[in-house]
């Protein structure tokens, strides 16, 4: 564990292991962190959490695990999302599920988060969802006295249509570096809809949860894994990978060139993920994948 510390103005890394599950996967805190070294050793730098992830406990988890091994904070970047508010008994004060991007509840959020994870500064903060509430005022002004106090070195958002983007962006001061959708051949909305589009423009990556469907992509009953599944099959048969190899490389085929989150504890599937980055497909099996996925072909 003798490696340096990570570059933080670097960028993300280019496939990112996401912890959203990490409550429910039983660790103690050295195992954890374990796990973290094995998958830094993948190359991958990047942890994507939430405060709201295991009914608040997620991030508590992760910094337990850092917290066991001297310098291994230094050596990741950690995401982290706030806004919506769940009922739960890590927070006594919520009536209701509902969504807050008020100054109050971003900054209240920061500190909860920075306390979980034992660390000074978080990497990546994200709005977690569009609140149709949002003063844009309010969330600048947030941003601006994280961003100063250096407790937040960079900003984005999550689940933002382009025009919720477009419209915060235009009132912060610190850049919105990342737009983190759902994506994937069960999801092509995306690729669709304007937001890749978006982000091509901005010259900003996106950030794709669920690159494989949530696992959908893999049942056997699910209407487009069914279609899908064979092309998978054959272009991993002729490229020598897994499927789940070619599903990334999918995604990461897109000029947008979006961060994949794995949600796997396995590292084995986190080394399929980071093997698609070795992997360009051609044209032709991008739109053999693009069709059997849309179940039509190319107007």
């Amino acid at each position: 564990m003798g490696y340096p510390p990570r570059d933080m103005h670097a960028p993300l890394s280019p496939v990112v292991a996401g912890l959203w599950r990490l409550a429910k996967w039983s660790l103690t805190a050295e195992a954890l962190a374990s796990w973290t070294d094995s998958v830094l050793d993948q190359g991958v730098d990047t942890f994507d959490l939430a405060d709201i992830y295991g009914s608040y406990t997620c991030e508590g988890l992760f910094g337990a695990a850092l917290g066991r091994v001297p310098g291994l904070r230094e050596r990741l970047r950690i995401v982290t999302k706030c806004d919506i508010k769940l009922v739960s008994p890590q927070r006594p004060a919520h009536t209701r599920h509902a969504y807050d991007t008020s100054r109050a509840h971003i900054l209240a959020s920061v500190e909860n988060s920075l306390r979980a994870l034992g660390t000074d500064r978080i990497d990546l903060l994200l709005l977690h969802r569009q609140d149709p509430l949002m003063d844009p005022q309010e969330v600048a002004s947030a941003f601006d006295a994280l961003h100063t106090s250096g407790k937040v070195l960079t900003f984005g958002v999550s689940n933002f249509t382009p025009a919720h983007l477009a419209m915060l962006a235009s009132y912060t001061r610190q850049p919105l570096v990342t737009n983190q959708v759902e994506a994937s051949l069960v999801h092509l909305d995306p690729l669709r809809d304007g937001t890749f589009d978006q982000c091509l423009e901005r010259r900003i990556r996106p950030m794709a949860w669920s690159p494989l469907g949530g696992g959908r992509l893999f049942q056997p009953d699910h209407p487009v894994a069914l279609r899908v599944q064979p092309v998978l099959q054959r272009l991993a048969e002729a490229r020598g990978v897994a499927p789940e190899t070619i599903a990334y490389a999918f995604l990461l085929r897109h000029p947008a060139r979006p961060h994949p989150i794995t949600g796997t504890q396995r590292v084995d599937r986190i080394v399929a993920a980071v093997a698609a980055l070795q992997l360009e497909l051609t044209r032709e099996e991008w739109f053999d994948l693009y069709c059997a996925a849309s179940g039509a072909p190319l107007p």
